[in-house]
């Protein structure tokens, strides 16, 4: 009992943080041995949270017929680690009430802490185990191996897993895009406990190390911390070369036949580079077309307009090597093909440069009123910090984005929809058994 309220304080605690980027500048901390985190204090609870990413060390880089390592192999970071087994690791956990996790996405891999400030020394020295020190005991290794096979099997029958895997194999043929982050069965049955163990020693090193913190820490205390809980990992980080790469696959509609009774449909593109100079014009098209929810038009003109379906949406997927303009839906089978046909036509329409004053207005006043939300635990706030690192941003990001939002002219954001919004470079997957859609190829294989 005494374990469960522990976890339930911690969590608490973390909610109701107030946002500490909006009350304190972002300090750019670098220990004594040379590693640089980035640091909100926020001194309101006594919470501390981290969160880290090493660069380029996720799925995408997983070797050809072991798919899924990545994910593999930090689902077992947090199982154990140096001289505590799982059993010890999972109590010291609990009975301090350590939030501890760790995860792979298609580009990178990294993880989070969340601690009171009381036990923050052990918190930050069992990361430092798990990290550092990773054991892959092979009754561990066996039961997750287990477990990520049967979510795969739960994955295979799922309608909107399958609409996204089958886009991004259609689209990326022979890049690694094209394998899911999930990896697949056959590639999780090949890994082995060396396997994961050559992984952790390639992948997680300090050289592709980034690192965000915010709560009851000052940078005196962090930088010591720093050192001692990642300076043991290696120096530098051995991982392939990904090649940035285009979708290939525009105009093209793919139908992968399952019995539902509603149809999934994907819809993708090209997207733009977070780098790019009019990023910041493509975020508020993104919100005017698809993101801003009631107010998009492919809101108002597929559901409140025709009801065509429950829910539609678009989003900006800042994948490192290609970057995608993502739209997603779901609709009665009888009605898919109307609602494919609106699709095209919304975005057909929108891509002569259509946008008005008004929705520009619209879209700059949420966009930059709904931001603060993000940050309104230490959690998030060393979330963002970590986004900021991985995007390239600057440190002073927090306090420029409104303004870069607010820069955007009505002419720029017409000019790249113009350039940027192209039907003929989307393309379509849709699963399920619609009326009136024909594919114009054959689903691709290899799940």
């Amino acid at each position: 009992m005494i374990r469960s309220l522990a976890a339930l304080l911690v969590c608490a605690l973390v909610i109701v943080a107030r946002p500490a980027a909006a009350a304190a500048p972002v300090e750019r901390v670098v220990s004594p041995g040379g590693i640089e985190a980035w640091l909100v204090p926020d001194s309101s609870v006594p919470v501390i949270s981290l969160h880290f990413s090493f660069r380029d060390a996720g799925a995408a880089g997983d070797p050809q017929g072991k798919e899924g390592l990545a994910r593999f192999a930090t689902s077992l970071l947090d199982e154990s680690g140096d001289d505590l087994d799982n059993a010890a690791f999972q109590r010291r956990r609990e009975d301090l009430a350590i939030q501890l996790g760790f995860n792979a996405g298609l580009d990178d891999a990294g993880g989070s802490l969340r601690t009171r400030s009381e036990t923050r020394d052990a918190a930050f020295d069992l990361l430092r185990k798990a990290l550092t020190k990773p054991r892959f005991d092979a009754r561990d290794v066996e039961r997750v191996q287990r477990d990520l096979v049967a979510s795969l099997n739960r994955d295979s029958e799922e309608p909107r897993s399958i609409a996204s895997r089958t886009w991004m194999r259609m689209s990326f043929p022979g890049h690694p895009y094209a394998r899911s982050d999930r990896g697949s069965i056959p590639g999780i049955e090949a890994i082995g406990i060396e396997d994961l163990k050559g992984w952790a020693a390639t992948r997680l090193a300090r050289d592709s190390l980034v690192i965000g913190v915010s709560g009851d820490i000052a940078a005196a205390e962090l930088g010591p911390l720093l050192d001692r809980t990642f300076g043991p990992l290696p120096a530098k980080s051995d991982k392939p070369v990904i090649a940035d790469v285009t979708p290939g696959a525009g105009g093209q509609l793919v139908l992968v036949q399952k019995r539902i009774p509603q149809s999934v449909v994907v819809v993708a593109q090209p997207g733009i580079a977070r780098e790019n100079p009019d990023f910041y014009a493509g975020y508020i098209l993104n919100y005017i077309l698809g993101g801003g929810g009631f107010t998009s038009l492919l809101m108002e003109e597929v559901r409140e307009q025709r009801g065509l379906a429950y829910g539609i949406s678009t989003q900006l997927v800042t994948y490192r090597h290609a970057p995608l303009l993502w739209g997603s839906t779901a609709t009665r089978n009888q009605e898919t093909g109307q609602t494919i046909d609106l699709m095209r036509s919304i975005w057909q329409r929108f891509a002569q440069g259509t946008v008005t004053d008004e929705q520009l207005k619209d879209a700059k006043t949420y966009l930059t009123g709904s931001f603060p939300l993000q940050l309104d635990s230490t959690a998030n706030v060393a979330n963002v910090l970590v986004a900021m690192q991985l995007d390239h941003l600057g440190i002073d990001y927090l306090e420029r984005r409104s303004s870069l939002i607010g820069a955007v002219t009505l002419d720029q954001a017409n000019r790249l929809a113009r350039t940027l919004i192209d039907p003929a470079k989307l393309a379509t997957v849709v699963v399920g058994e619609p009326a009136g859609v024909k594919p114009t190829m054959p689903a691709p294989g290899g799940f």
